[in-house]
């Protein structure tokens, strides 16, 4: 029997989900390219550790970025590794491959994505917009008539969707994610305290510390970092509250963007919102505040899923075990 699989292609990392087995795979999104060979070297964790290392001659590549295909081939390669990692010689028939889409992906990136998919063999590639795959993986009936709010938060993207009987009747992609918090983080300590820190101590002060709403006790973290004036080695506290004013501005981008889908939804689909409230999924869901934030922007209870930074490649697998005929877009 032909295995199904299912691909969770993200900014920072690539999550498999395999019918009958699960979630098998999770691996960074990255290929270690070797420029003085003029080919690749690793893929996935194997990249990660291998560029940690410094080698002056590889190159550290994303291919998916802001959810889009940037590296057409890059990505078909890391697909083929992927595939062939998580089912090995299980099957000896082509597998049936599905892969989540952003919500307003072009027919062109949507034709990328197939190509991708059929380019590790499969005997068919599915496709399904990654609002209503959240909504599947949040534990929501997305094939019911009522509407259902999803806010998807990727590390270089925001996909936000009313679904109702299977499809986004509004949805919305914003350029904006976990990724671009990090980077407020770095320029906000290297601008205030002329201080360069990397972006992995940025991302730890970003989950000590950061908050996007007013925390009753304000939370304090020592940082150090080179200056970037003598550059030699200092040290500096710095605040929750200073990290909250610092992303205020990345903060609002979204909530507006939530705002703009909530103006566009039909009426009949606002009682339903009021009664369910808003599912935050993707790991930026996890930031601190936020769901108090969108709170009191919208007037609309907000809550976050169980887990997640897992519910696309969940709803990707309930999509693979499921009937697909609701949920499915046009090839």
């Amino acid at each position: 029997m032909a295995m199904e699989v299912g691909l969770d292609l993200g900014t920072s990392s690539v999550l498999v989900f395999v019918k009958g087995r699960g979630i098998v795979l999770k691996e960074p999104a990255l290929i270690a390219y070797d420029r003085s060979l003029d080919m690749i070297r690793a893929v996935g964790e194997e990249a990660y550790m291998m560029l940690s290392r410094g080698d002056a001659n590889l190159t550290g590549i994303h291919p998916i970025r802001r959810g889009i295909i940037a590296d057409y081939r890059m990505t078909e390669e890391m697909v083929r590794y992927f595939v062939s990692k998580a089912i090995g010689r299980r099957s000896v028939l082509k597998p049936k491959v599905c892969l989540s889409v952003p919500s307003e992906a072009t027919q062109v990136e949507m034709k990328a994505v197939l190509e991708a998919g059929y380019s590790v063999g499969a005997r068919d590639v599915l496709l399904v917009e990654e609002p209503v795959a959240a909504a599947l993986g949040a534990g929501i009936d997305a094939g019911r008539p009522a509407g259902s709010v999803i806010v998807d938060i990727g590390a270089g993207k925001t996909d936000i969707g009313v679904i109702s009987l299977g499809y986004p009747v509004v949805s919305r992609s914003e350029p904006i994610g976990g990724d671009d918090f990090t980077q407020v983080i770095v320029d906000y300590v290297r601008k205030n305290y002329e201080m360069m820190i990397s972006e992995s101590q940025a991302e730890e002060i970003k989950i000590r510390i950061g908050t996007l709403y007013p925390l009753v006790n304000d939370l304090v973290m020592e940082v150090t970092g080179r200056s970037s004036t003598t550059g030699m080695p200092v040290r500096a506290e710095i605040s929750s509250e200073e990290i909250r004013e610092a992303l205020k501005p990345a903060s609002a981008q979204i909530v507006e963007a939530i705002h703009a889908v909530l103006e566009k939804t039909p009426p009949e689909l606002c009682a339903d919102i009021l009664a369910r409230g808003i599912i935050l999924t993707g790991g930026g869901a996890r930031m601190r505040g936020l769901e108090p934030l969108i709170n009191a922007r919208t007037n609309i209870r907000t809550m976050t899923a169980k887990e997640p930074d897992r519910a696309l490649a969940l709803g990707i697998g309930k999509f693979l075990s499921g009937s697909r005929s609701s949920y499915l877009l046009p090839a």
